[in-house]
């Protein structure tokens, strides 16, 4: 058996579909095709100084701190220069065609959604019997027992244990809508009564409620988002008004190189 092993361009393109990547690499295509072309149609240019900066981000992203690495770096993910660029020039188009589609609309989604912004912080212990859940909600409010105490005492978990039942800060999301109207609704610091779920009775002490900000983090967020679900929305169209399903594979083999194979798998990754 030879020590070398070769991978040519169709066997990257059989691995592709054998690890059910197709969807997601014609997604990738698809997605980039929608940037460019909206992108062309509005007119928006991208300035040398631009691809400079996108440049400079994208090796210091990934440690390319000399000429050496770089080229390693470019070896390793099968691009040329050219095509180097070419990513450099999508992220930028990518970035200046959502701050012109969606920039203004950032604040007023926001003020629209202000409330799912909303973050608590908050202790919980997860109990099995309800009617225990309730005698200790009573022990807490007569000073019997220290929140501490009883999540020392119940929480199963150990790392959770010796956080004293700490779950950290949480968006409304990431709640029960059950729970969430409990929390969201207390006055901190404040152990709100049992709230039974399918997972079993929750004992939660509300320390915090952090009303939202529009920072730039967020405001960054909202404008990803946006830009997000309109990509969706233009791709819904596109299959709304065309027969075409995913391309077969001799298609693929016809219409997707090597490079541009690799290529997509990068973009359908970065969305």
């Amino acid at each position: 058996m030879s020590d070398m092993l070769t991978v040519t361009q169709d066997e990257i393109i059989k691995q592709i579909k054998l690890s059910c990547q197709i969807p997601s690499v014609v997604e990738g295509i698809i997605t980039r095709k929608i940037i460019l072309q909206t992108a062309e149609e509005i007119g928006i240019k991208v300035e040398p100084e631009e691809l400079q900066q996108a440049a400079d981000s994208l090796r210091l992203m990934n440690n390319l701190t000399s000429a050496d690495v770089t080229w390693s770096w470019l070896q390793k993910h099968s691009l040329s220069l050219d095509e180097f660029e070419e990513l450099v020039y999508f992220t930028v188009i990518s970035s200046k065609l959502a701050q012109h589609l969606f920039v203004d609309k950032v604040e007023p989604f926001f003020v629209e959604h202000q409330i799912d912004y909303a973050q608590v912080v908050m202790y919980e212990v997860v109990l099995d019997d309800f009617d225990l859940a309730m005698e200790l909600f009573y022990a807490l409010g007569e000073g019997e027992m220290s929140f501490h105490e009883i999540a020392h005492q119940y929480i199963q978990d150990t790392e959770l244990r010796r956080k004293g039942g700490y779950r950290g800060i949480l968006n409304r999301a990431n709640l029960k809508p059950e729970i969430s109207a409990a929390v969201f609704a207390a006055t901190p610091p404040q152990v709100v009564k049992p709230i039974l779920t399918s997972m079993g009775a929750h004992l939660i002490l509300v320390e915090e409620l952090i009303e939202p900000q529009l920072d730039e983090i967020l405001r960054l967020k909202i404008l990803s988002n946006l830009f997000s679900e309109w990509l969706v929305h233009r791709q819904k169209e596109l299959s709304a008004s065309s027969s075409t399903s995913y391309p077969n594979m001799s298609f693929l083999r016809q219409r997707l190189s090597f490079e541009n194979s690799i290529e997509q798998l990068k973009y359908s990754a970065s969305f």
